[in-house]
């Protein structure tokens, strides 16, 4: 029986705030006065610099879209309909349309660069390679086309033929998945939820609904090792740091951190346990350096870690949304949440005063919940008094919106309703 997540989407829970609080000790304490949501939603909604605009809404997957990456000036998306879409030069669109109050839908056109054979869930990009999760437990590898309008190439389906023959020749490689089934360790036998690429671009980690991580070499896509049962129930987030350490989150409300050995080995081994969700992870973010991990959760809280090399502390939760969190994206001081409710928060992290967050923004327009996020800066000529970044939301509903976002540096003075 296959190994679904709990908490599918949308997570509805109940109006009062009763329910799927975390608990007490892992609030912002003396650092953060925890605004009701009312006053939360209508501070962030209200504030003059809070400078955030809908530029452009694009539409072209029949189905959902599942994941969007970045890559240069363009963007990717995937979508249960299985293919994966190209949109040529939305930064560069985006950037000059930033005067405009409207948002445009009409010119800005994709075109089908990858068919798989099996409903999209997550994307990443390295180098050359665009890799891409699949629902049937593979992960396919399409190599970049430096034409805008040619198709990618199909490079490997991991794992590769050769990865399958080898692990068949030797009996200890099988390993049980099913009461009366068997597979070897190089596959996933379900859905492959998440990838996160290493730093330096050699390893490829994936997770997946089976409870497995896996690390494959980016060089030759051989899967160097498979960590069976990493969690107590399906996996659907991994991020790896700078420093290597990778972090997963489960639908068993835990993030594990898991550390690389010495010597130049691949082997991972489990560091610490992260336990402050009341229920399932969904996503996770680290900042550009690894001090700060953000999880994300059906109990509608991010909850920010701080510590990094593996060892992190709950310093805090950042609250508003009124469902499930199901995707974040963090870049720079920002890190940004989509939720079940229809909404993207912006939040910033504060320079000087350790632990503290302001709400920019809160970007609506969205007709289903958002499964989708990432994020990207925008150079703004040498403004020293604010920046900004794009932040491109995928929905149920199939649509693909891009925000710009107006960052004031330095942040705004403490006011009510925000945390600080």
């Amino acid at each position: 029986m296959s190994l679904a997540p709990h908490c599918a989407i949308p997570c509805h829970v109940d109006d009062d705030d009763s329910t799927h609080l975390l608990p007490q000790s892992i609030s912002l304490s003396s650092q953060l006065s925890l605004p009701s949501l009312r006053s939360l939603d209508s501070c962030a909604e209200t504030l003059p610099y809070s400078l955030h605009r809908c530029i452009a809404t694009l539409r072209a997957h029949s189905s959902y879209v599942s994941a969007i990456a970045v890559h240069g000036e363009s963007v990717y998306s995937g979508s249960p309909d299985q293919e994966i879409r190209l949109w040529p030069c939305v930064h560069l669109d985006s950037a000059s349309s930033s005067s405009s109050s409207t948002p445009r839908t009409d010119h800005l056109t994709s075109l089908t660069v990858a068919a798989a054979k099996s409903p999209v869930k997550s994307l990443v990009v390295a180098g050359d390679n665009l890799f891409s999760s699949h629902q049937d437990g593979k992960i396919c590898v399409w190599q970049i086309n430096r034409s805008e309008r040619q198709h990618c190439k199909l490079k490997a389906v991991l794992p590769t033929q050769k990865d399958r023959f080898l692990s068949l020749l030797v009996p200890e490689n099988y390993v049980q998945v099913r009461r009366h089934k068997k597979r070897t360790w190089v596959h996933h036998v379900d859905a492959v939820s998440s990838l996160a690429v290493s730093h330096d671009g050699a390893l490829l980690y994936s997770v997946s609904w089976d409870r497995a991580l896996k690390v494959w070499r980016t060089s030759d896509f051989k899967c160097m090792e498979s960590v069976a049962g990493a969690h107590q129930d399906a996996i659907n987030a991994v991020a790896v740091s700078r420093d290597g350490h990778v972090y997963t989150g489960s639908a068993d409300a835990r993030i594990n951190v898991w550390r690389r050995g010495g010597d130049g080995g691949t082997k991972h081994s489990l560091v610490q346990t992260l336990e402050r969700h009341r229920s399932a992870v969904n996503a996770l973010a680290l900042s550009a350096d690894g001090s700060v991990l953000y999880s994300g959760a059906c109990d509608r809280s991010v909850v920010v870690w701080e510590g990094g090399g593996g060892r992190m502390e709950a310093t805090g939760a950042l609250r508003g949304h009124r469902r499930a969190i199901l995707c974040l994206a963090a870049v720079g001081r920002v890190v940004c949440s989509g939720s079940a409710d229809r909404t993207v928060r912006v939040w910033k992290r504060g320079v000087l005063q350790k632990g503290c967050y302001w709400c920019l923004a809160v970007l609506e327009g969205h007709g289903g919940p958002i499964k989708s996020l990432t994020a990207a800066p925008v150079v703004d000529g040498g403004s020293s008094s604010s920046s900004s970044c794009l932040v491109l939301s995928g929905d149920l509903e199939g649509e693909i919106k891009v925000w710009r976002v107006s960052i004031p540096h330095p942040p705004p003075p403490p006011v009510e309703g925000i945390f600080c």
